[in-house]
């Protein structure tokens, strides 16, 4: 089946959606699919045709041509994309943004027409009126659906006609090679890992361990990932004299992010906000218990006393004593961790969510070829 990805901004970007449209392009390539991606330009070095995993993907300076005064970048980009469209003859298109891009497929989905599947990966979007590119492209999918069913339930507030046309469908992981080290509780090691933006929460993680450390002096806390919240976050670590108990790690490659988890006794997650947030996935694949907030997608794969702890949002004197509760009983620990890892293997499969992704674009094929089976029939009955 060939299939045309749309995603805003793609490797060697990390984030939520641009890793699962690796994981998935990669795997459908894997099962004879024929995926393209197409994607935005951002860094000038990067090639504007290339290949990963010998999938290609085509990237396009959307913002730059829709600036004022390049009228002519936008019509040359504009029929590239035409272009694209016929020569690859998609079957099925699968967008996983919202963004500049939308624009040139909403302005070109007519020149070549197939069956369009919008995945929906984050709750972090306003929509202002009907007539918004979001709205308008929302109204134009076949189907849409999200990683949660937090997200879904947002996506459905915005558009409530979609409801019936839409679905929750699991980010997937594959699970690591890497067996998960034993649990250990005589140097307690914390770890917080994503991207250092206000909404993941990190001053809240930073505020509940400098309450700790008193309690549980040789536990150590690591904070893995880049972003512009670092600097804060350093300054904090100061003002709360953790110097020699936190740990800055910088951006990680996913493929360590494994073994970098496998070094923890837990994972704290005090996000503000989330979608379906692949770290809690990956670290209950390496059998660790998961202190996270009651947000978003989250509550989906920590199940609060089975698979580790949630707290409210914000509420540093509860995140405090989740992990102190866990620090204190290793036995509950443990258990939670092997809870997790059972669950996440069966529930956050990656094979079983390009089962599920396979079978949909399946299903809205078949259905634009019975359309247009049923069109030509009715179309030659009203010719006779």
């Amino acid at each position: 089946m060939r299939i045309l990805i749309w995603v805003e901004v793609f490797w060697p970007h990390i984030g939520g959606a641009e890793t699962f449209t690796a994981n998935l392009i990669s795997a459908l390539a894997k099962r004879a699919h024929q995926p393209i991606v197409v994607t935005r330009e951002d860094d000038p070095s990067l090639a504007g045709e290339t290949t990963f995993n010998g999938v290609p993907i085509y990237r396009f300076p959307f913002y730059t041509a829709l600036a004022p005064g390049n009228i002519e970048q936008l019509i040359a980009i504009r029929q590239r994309m035409i272009n694209l469209q016929l020569s690859f003859a998609p079957e099925v298109v699968h967008v996983n943004c919202f963004g500049p891009g939308m624009f040139f497929y909403t302005e070109t989905a007519k020149a070549y027409s197939a069956p369009l599947l919008m995945t929906f990966h984050s709750d972090n979007y306003t929509v202002t009126g009907p007539q918004t590119l979001m709205q308008r492209l929302m109204h134009m999918a076949d189907w849409i659906t999200a990683p949660s069913a937090s997200t879904l339930q947002y996506a459905r507030r915005l558009a409530p006609a979609i409801t019936s046309s839409s679905s929750v469908i699991y980010n997937g992981v594959q699970a690591s090679p890497v067996v998960p080290s034993p649990l250990s509780f005589d140097r307690p090691h914390l770890l917080c890992l994503g991207r250092l933006a206000p909404e993941k929460g990190f001053r809240s993680a930073l505020q509940a361990f400098g309450s700790l450390i008193t309690r549980f002096p040789s536990a150590h806390l690591t904070i893995a990932g880049g972003g512009p919240e670092r600097t804060a976050l350093e300054e904090q670590v100061k003002c709360l004299g953790l110097c020699q108990s936190v740990t800055f790690h910088g951006w990680i490659p996913p493929q360590e992010v494994p073994a970098l988890i496998n070094t923890a006794s837990l994972v704290v997650m005090p996000s503000y906000r989330e979608g379906l947030p692949l770290v809690a996935i990956e670290a209950a694949l390496m059998g660790r218990p998961v202190v996270a907030t009651l947000v978003g997608g989250l509550p989906e794969v920590v199940v609060h006393q089975k698979t580790g702890l949630l707290v409210q949002k914000d509420d540093v004197h509860a995140l405090s004593e989740a992990i102190s509760f866990l620090l204190s009983h290793p036995a509950e620990s443990v258990r939670m961790g092997e809870a997790a890892r059972s669950r996440s293997l069966e529930v956050f499969s990656l094979e079983r969510c390009v089962d599920s992704y396979e079978a949909l674009y399946s299903k809205l094929v078949n259905k634009e070829r019975h359309a247009q089976q049923t069109s030509t029939v009715t179309t030659q009955d009203s010719a006779v």
